[in-house]
């Protein structure tokens, strides 16, 4: 089983600041409410006790009330991969780190060309999330390009499925799609209760900003919660434009937002396996453009950390992105730094860490490498110094002694491996031996690895006979 890291030490909100951001998220609820354009939606918070305008769709609860179901959610909810290995327990502080984003280019691996997505480059973002350490679960992040929509769910789901036994979470784009992909699942799985058991797949429903549940969503949400199948119900608020420009009006809309998202699932069946999300992130104030790669989305994500640990519900949460077009300078120290807040936040599922460039429209190969790296450094950060068992090294320190060496001792030869982080594509030799390996720079050693990886990489294959019964079943799935 993947252990996480444990974050939770960067707090960007005071305990204080906590408290009054839940106090006026009950306000809200209760004065101004959410619109929910949703006809099953509004007659399940109805008779549930909260206040509904059928005329403008507002939903209104009370504070009681929502604390009372807020309670109730889950506090641990596993996210498990077709090998036990790779199962993502969420809860607390407990970091991973993963893929994101529903893109509709990539940068080709071997021409460097922006291109659409298709098929096989599910296939392949799947196969090298497998491959790679650092990166603990794959969400579908590229649409294929080359299919008619309904088709889509249900050959990007089995298709992720096939090229790597971690962890698979996805949006849906229909109600047929979502229901095939549970049955598929199912046969994959072994049945509906082994599926229930260990789920290794999970489904996105997002909440739109400002305090408004999205009709076609919504009956994603309510059908996930129905079938018992893990969801996350992030928000994505736009500070500056679809929630207010400060950062903590921001984390209040947000808060709201998702709540009623989470709140909804439980309504429709307690003890969803639900996550509290956001994808929030900030405006360009002079162009009036999307950001990904800002600084504030990363404080955004890391105060919404505090919010959901403070509600022990686990916590989707966006980094990693960058506004860069290329796997560049930019593109390194943008996603370094959101990605570095959110774990030392201790955010508990990390999306769009791996792989995302150009405001999230675009994927590429190397800088999922790159990726990679970053996030191992992060992991790195959060595990801080431990200074339990002998890593003090009192008794080392004392048998070498004044102007002697610790190379050659015990001691050194016990600690080395687990003590340091080694990058794989960050280069540390002399120029010298840099020069003679042919002076690569960051991007070509990654497209080198990348394309090494997809030729060489050798996933745990699906069950062949369920997979066989799949295929059999539902014919829209391309072979390949």
């Amino acid at each position: 089983m993947v252990s996480g890291v444990e974050g939770g030490s960067y707090k960007p909100l005071a305990e204080d600041d906590v408290k009054s951001i839940h106090e006026l998220t009950l306000r809200i609820i209760e004065e101004v409410g959410v619109k929910v354009p949703n006809k099953q939606a509004l007659e399940i918070f109805s008779e549930r006790g909260a206040s509904v305008d059928q005329s403008t769709q507002i939903v209104k609860m009370t504070p009681s009330m929502v604390e009372e179901i807020i309670g109730q959610v889950p506090s641990r909810v596993v996210l498990c991969g077709r090998q036990e290995e790779h199962d993502l327990v969420l809860e607390g502080a407990r970091t991973y780190l993963g893929t994101g984003g529903m893109v509709l280019n990539c940068l080709d691996l071997e021409t460097g060309e922006r291109r659409p997505t298709t098929l096989d480059d599910v296939r392949n973002f799947a196969k090298i999330t497998d491959a790679l350490d650092n990166v603990s679960f794959f969400l579908i992040n590229v649409y294929p390009n080359d299919l008619p929509t309904e088709e889509v769910d249900i050959n990007r789901f089995y298709h992720a499925l096939a090229n790597t036994s971690k962890h698979v979470m996805g949006g849906i784009f229909t109600m047929e799609g979502l229901r095939q992909v549970v049955k598929m699942a199912e046969h994959l799985a072994g049945g509906a209760k082994q599926l229930r058991e260990r789920p290794f797949i999970s489904f996105i429903t997002c909440v739109m900003s400002p305090l408004l549940l999205d009709d076609l969503y919504t009956d994603f949400l309510i059908e996930s919660a129905r079938l018992g199948i893990p969801v996350a119900a992030p928000a994505e608020p736009l500070a500056g434009a679809t929630s207010p420009c400060t950062l903590a009006g921001t984390v209040v809309t947000n808060n709201i937002e998702t709540l009623t998202g989470v709140i909804l699932s439980q309504l429709v069946n307690p003890g969803t396996p639900v996550i509290y999300g956001s994808v929030a992130t900030s405006m360009d104030m002079k162009s009036g453009s999307y950001l990904a790669g800002s600084i504030e989305s990363g404080l955004i994500n890391a105060g919404l950390a505090q919010m959901a640990q403070y509600y022990r519900i686990p916590f989707y949460a966006t980094a990693g992105m960058s506004d860069s077009k290329l796997p560049d300078c930019q593109a390194g120290y943008e996603k370094a730094a959101t990605m570095m807040l959110n774990v030392l936040a201790g955010a508990n599922y990390i999306h769009d860490a791996a792989g995302i460039l150009e405001f999230c429209t675009t994927a590429s190969y190397e800088q999922m490498v790159i990726d990679n790296e970053i996030i191992g450094i992060c992991l790195r950060a959060s595990r801080g110094i431990e200074v339990d068992g002998d890593k003090l090294a009192e008794e080392v320190i004392r048998r070498v002694g004044p102007g002697g060496n610790f190379l050659a001792e015990e001691h050194t030869i016990k600690h080395f491996r687990s003590e340091f982080f080694y990058p794989t594509v960050a280069d540390r030799q002399l120029r010298s031996a840099w020069e003679k390996d042919g002076s690569l720079d960051t991007g070509e050693r990654a497209r080198r690895m990348a394309r090494k990886l997809l030729d060489t990489h050798k996933p745990l294959p699906l069950p062949a006979e369920a997979a066989e019964k799949v295929m059999q079943e539902f014919k829209d799935i391309k072979r390949g």
